[in-house]
């Protein structure tokens, strides 16, 4: 999700404590979704992904907007985001059934890499040499980690290029909408369509849970999401992108942890290989793209993927 920073960065330790945070969450919401995903059908686990997110939301900040949470000038895009960040989440989820979680976290690490180059033509925002050369070492870590034609190759890596896709195009929709919705809007709009599209698929598709722990994990999986995504629009309001961006890629060490913990799923040395390239470039474009609007009205921030 895009979030919208301030000008100032007054609270910087505090803006990192909150994406310590976040590393810490997203870990965590991963491995209760593969955790989940032995059990439980993919259509119920986006629903509970989706669902729950929404209500976070509307919980959140429903109380003190009500109704004119869900005005939108450009209703189009919004809609077209909602639909967008659906499709990125279920496949996503559908991946992480057969990928570890290592793998899976850091192939969607790069978002911010697609987000760069989309923005050329539709943002018209310009792409120095600088950062077409990150974009393209980027994207070699990206192929070291899933190693096409290997023996190792698992399609279901290409579920996750496909939603980091979506992802970026999902970004760069949100940039548009900016100047236009409220940001609380954005974020409801985020889940909205998830939430309508699979209410009325899972029913097809329903498990009743088989504890009250099963319940609790699958509305765990929308509120963790809810939670990391306000953490980072916490983190991004007391301090600037470039001193908070670093402490997001923590996740990957958290999820290496869990993967191992869990799953028995070790990274191997290409993985890590491949993950210190795609968190290398990442951070540098972050930095660019720090530097270029510097000086001028603030605009939202990339982050990476979740």
């Amino acid at each position: 999700m895009t979030i919208f920073q301030t000008a100032a960065a007054p609270r910087p330790l505090l803006g990192i404590l909150y994406m310590i945070a976040v590393a810490s969450i997203f870990p965590v919401m991963n491995s209760i979704t593969k955790l989940l995903s032995d059990t439980y059908p993919p259509e119920q686990l986006i629903w509970a992904r989706t669902a729950s997110h929404l209500a976070f939301a509307l919980l959140l900040f429903g109380p003190g907007i009500g109704l004119r949470i869900f005005r939108s000038v450009r209703l189009k895009v919004q809609i077209g985001r909602s639909l967008i960040q659906f499709a990125s989440n279920g496949s996503f989820i559908i991946a992480l059934k057969f990928l570890p979680l290592a793998e899976a976290t850091t192939l969607s690490f790069a978002a911010p890499f697609i987000v760069a180059l989309m923005a050329v033509p539709i943002l018209g925002e310009q792409l120095s040499r600088a950062r077409l050369a990150a974009v393209a070492v980027g994207f070699v870590g990206v192929l070291v980690v899933i190693r096409p034609g290997g023996a190792v190759f698992h399609w279901a890596s290409l579920l996750v290029l496909f939603s980091t896709i979506c992802y970026a195009v999902y970004q760069i929709l949100t940039r548009f909408v900016a100047g236009h919705d409220r940001p609380e809007t954005s974020v409801v709009y985020s889940s909205l369509a998830g939430a309508l599209v699979m209410s009325c698929v899972v029913p097809f598709h329903w498990v009743t849970p088989h504890s009250l722990l099963d319940a609790v994990m699958l509305a765990a999986i929308g509120v963790f999401g809810g939670l990391a995504h306000y953490c980072i629009a916490r983190a991004l309001f007391h301090a600037a992108t470039n001193v908070v961006a670093p402490f997001h890629y923590w996740q990957l060490i958290g999820s290496a942890a869990l993967g191992f913990l869990l799953f028995g799923d070790l990274p191997d040395v290409y993985t890590w290989l491949g993950a210190a390239l795609i968190v290398g470039c990442g951070l540098f474009i972050g930095w660019r793209e720090r530097g270029a609007t510097e000086g001028r009205r603030p605009e939202p921030a990339v982050s990476p993927k979740d």
